[in-house]
């Protein structure tokens, strides 16, 4: 290819040498000079000082022996190195001391944690760290049995380290065979679990120094919160929601009635006199929705309510559901 038609297109970074600079270069260190005609398909050759003009015939050109010709072209790269340590030492000067500063921001106690590997690394992290006391709320019915099984390993090597286990879960979750068969692994006076009727968010605490929460509907997205006020205030509502919990070993109260209603009936009935839609309704106490409206239609043929309408007033004028109650 060529320029004009006649100029040979040479292209190449200024610190490189083509192929055919390295053919003519190996040819003048084989003859010991070679013609400056023979120069011009690698100007390259020239530009950074391999060969040097001939003192006896200024036609002829001779090689710079490698050894130089290394040594002379590495000078700029040398310089280049020294200059940007030079730089990366001046930076780290200025920077360092702002360190300790730094750590007291708030704001950089709180760090997101983006997709599902990551997040399930991190709190890994912490858990393997954590002595002393591990909290969790789980809202939800049930758990994956894969899920449950990572939990069953994770919990049991925890206990080793003498740390111990609270776990908050929603009423329905006593109805889980899985839950039961992992409860049943972990040695007793280890684990403490309660189950309440409504629950937030899910919420992990490891130690009382760091909490995990998600910060998105999807839970592929999380925080990871290590400010100490931060992490005090979500421990304070984890015991108040822990105060509100029943345990696992005591029964759920039903509603002083004669009318035969489960406790999750009970829940049902309540967010519904307060006016709570199904979907919403199944979403706070951890159920589908078909389940949630079978219980629905269990309770109104309890009271006899011909219509939705009807069965919250039936629901409080039985006795149920104590309006303005829990």
């Amino acid at each position: 290819m060529g320029r004009d038609g006649d100029t040979p297109i040479h292209a190449h970074g200024d610190r490189e040498l083509c192929d055919t600079a390295v053919r003519i270069y190996t040819e003048a260190l084989s003859a010991g000079r070679i013609p400056r005609s023979s120069l011009e398909p690698a100007p390259c050759l020239t530009e950074l000082a391999l060969v040097h003009p001939d003192p006896q015939d200024d036609a002829w050109v001779r090689p710079v022996p490698p050894s130089a010709a290394l040594a002379h072209l590495l000078q700029p790269v040398i310089r280049e190195i020294h200059e940007r340590i030079r730089l990366s030492a001046a930076l780290a000067d200025s920077l360092a001391p702002l360190a300790s500063v730094a750590s007291a921001d708030p704001n950089l106690a709180i760090t997101v944690l983006e997709g599902i590997p990551l997040i399930e690394g991190t709190i890994q992290s912490a858990l393997d760290s954590a002595q002393e006391e591990i909290l969790t709320l789980q809202p939800g019915s049930s758990r994956p049995v894969d899920q449950l099984k990572k939990a069953l390993e994770r919990a049991l090597s925890t206990v080793e380290r003498g740390a111990t286990l609270r776990h908050i879960y929603q009423h329905p979750a006593r109805y889980s065979p899985a839950i039961k068969t992992y409860l049943d692994e972990v040695p007793p006076g280890h684990i403490q679990v309660r189950t309440i009727e409504q629950t937030v968010e899910r919420l992990f605490i490891f130690d009382g120094t760091v909490a995990f929460i998600p910060a998105n509907a999807k839970r592929d997205v999380a925080l990871e919160i290590r400010h100490p006020a931060l992490v005090r205030y979500l421990i304070q509502v984890y015991e108040v929601l822990w105060a509100q919990a029943t345990p696992l070993t005591e029964p759920l109260q039903t509603p002083p009635s004669s009318a035969s209603v489960t406790a999750v009936q009970l829940s049902i009935a309540r967010l519904l006199v307060d006016g709570h839609v199904d979907q919403v309704v199944a979403r706070k106490l951890g159920i589908s929705v078909r389940t949630c409206r079978a219980h629905i239609s269990k309770l109104m043929q309890t009271v006899n309510a011909t219509s939705r309408t009807q069965l919250g007033a039936l629901l409080v004028q039985s006795g149920i559901v104590e309006r303005g109650g829990p």
